[in-house]
């Protein structure tokens, strides 16, 4: 059968389209790069201002400038915290390459205390409906709040020397109050609300926030603060930058689990019990010496409490439970503990390599891998111990008096009364219960000093 004339053609033609269609759909120069993404990092914090959360922000900022975010997003709700986090946070925004907005949410969220500051110090200040900020009086570790300044009997129209507050209380609050001048002033916001909020723990709504020029913007959602954002000019170190929001990403930066646990540890309330009960337990074994858990509980809370409250760095409370964790696994094979310094040990090892691990100098942090393969190690080891020690209370006495009570001996000679008997390759007075001859097996019923109680075997 004869092929058409025109099929060849057909082929062409077929080929022709094919190769227009790759062409159309292959990119337009070789050497051109694609049009790089633009993104924002969004963090989020829903508790108190302590080392943990100061510590995730900072790596999440830090993480941002690396990776060319346009900005960082802080959705904050917190009721306060620890001054020294506080300072950290402030100190890393301020010296911050991209702006960071700080976005009071969801409604009925709060900005107290630390929270306000924080909000004074970013370079947007935002804040959702139903939310409010203030109540920055700086609050000792004890939990009693300084009477605000002025409180006490004025003269003259100035506070009288003998205020409520005493001369440590006025230093913190007057030291609060220049900080959060200064910083309004360099943001441009109202610093008079800013001194009240110390002074006198004031506190606003976000829409009196916002008629008194304390925040830039008052969004419903992240989508609208964004839209807000879109254009907007931001004072930076280095001039002026525009933000553009338009088809911008949010990359979100999550707690992980290490920070999550830090977290409710370094949390003031938990950090203030850590703190009583290591005290406490110190002095129960101070009073009762050898009970040794009290001492084993009170070590390493007090170790946690100190870091929680940052009168210990990072390093130095982490290297302090390591080692503490290992001087207690090593005792546990020298001193009668039952299980308390070993498993209290091995606890404040753990913990303190998890508070060393990834400490922000490269290199120097604790591998997982190494902390979980020596924990494991020195965990089986101690069970072991305690299982070889079990075994042995249960297994029968061969040494001492104990031993001999429920023996046999064999008399060495006939007697009635008082004799001599052989047991264990030894020669024990013995006293029998009935008259007793030569060879004859006997039972010690018991052993008082060194006389033997016998009783004739049947």
């Amino acid at each position: 059968m004869s092929r058409p004339r025109n099929f060849d053609a057909i082929r062409v033609a077929m080929a022709i389209l094919a190769g227009l269609t790759l062409a159309a759909a292959a990119p337009e120069g070789p050497g051109q790069p694609a049009e790089p993404v633009r993104t924002a990092v969004f963090v989020e914090i829903d508790d108190a201002i302590g080392p943990a959360t100061r510590e995730f922000f900072e790596r999440a900022l830090e993480h941002a400038q690396q990776d060319g975010a346009e900005f960082l997003v802080l959705q904050l709700d917190t009721p306060g915290g620890l001054s020294d986090s506080m300072r950290d946070m402030i100190r890393a925004i301020l010296n911050s390459s991209i702006p960071v907005v700080t976005y009071v949410a969801p409604p009925g969220a709060h900005a107290a205390s630390a929270g306000t500051f924080i909000l004074y110090a970013s370079h947007v200040a935002a804040m959702a409906p139903g939310t409010n900020l203030g109540a920055a009086t700086p609050i000792p570790i004890g939990g009693t709040q300084p009477e605000p300044r002025g409180s006490g009997e004025e003269k003259n129209g100035k506070p009288g020397p003998a205020g409520a507050a005493s001369t440590g209380d006025r230093k913190a609050i007057n030291d609060a109050v220049a900080y959060i001048r200064s910083i309004a002033q360099m943001r441009g916001r109202d610093a008079g609300f800013a001194e009240a909020a110390v002074t006198a723990a004031a506190s606003i709504t976000a829409s009196e926030a916002l008629e008194r020029g304390v925040i830039d913007v008052m969004a419903d959602d992240l989508p609208g603060l964004l839209r807000w954002l879109d254009g907007r000019e931001i004072s930076m170190p280095g001039g002026k930058r525009t933000l553009e929001t338009d088809g911008i990403a949010i990359e979100r930066v999550e707690m992980d689990w290490r920070t999550l646990l830090l977290a409710v540890l370094t949390n003031p309330l938990v950090a203030y019990g850590l703190l009583l009960a290591g005290i406490y337990g110190l002095l129960f074994e101070g009073y009762n010496p050898g009970a040794v858990l009290p001492g084993v509980v009170g070590g390493v809370c007090l170790l946690l409490g100190l870091y929680a409250l940052q009168v210990l760095s990072v390093n130095f409370a982490g290297l302090a439970l390591v080692v503490l964790g290992v001087g207690m696994m090593i005792a546990e094979f020298f001193l009668p503990s039952f299980g308390a310094l070993g498993l209290g040990g091995l606890a404040a090892f753990v913990l303190g390599s998890i508070v060393l691990m990834d400490t922000g100098a490269p290199g120097w942090g604790a591998s997982r891998s190494l902390v979980g393969g020596i924990a494991a190690f020195a965990g089986a080891a101690m069970l072991a111990t305690i299982r070889m020690a079990m075994r042995s209370r249960r297994r029968p006495v061969v040494t001492g008096a104990e031993q001999l009570a429920g023996g046999v001996a064999e008399a060495l000679a006939d007697f009635s009364g008082s004799g001599r008997v052989w047991i264990h390759g030894e020669s024990w007075n013995a006293v029998a219960s009935r008259p007793v001859m030569r060879g004859q097996r006997l039972r010690v019923d018991r052993v008082e000093g060194l006389t033997l109680f016998v009783s004739p075997i049947e």
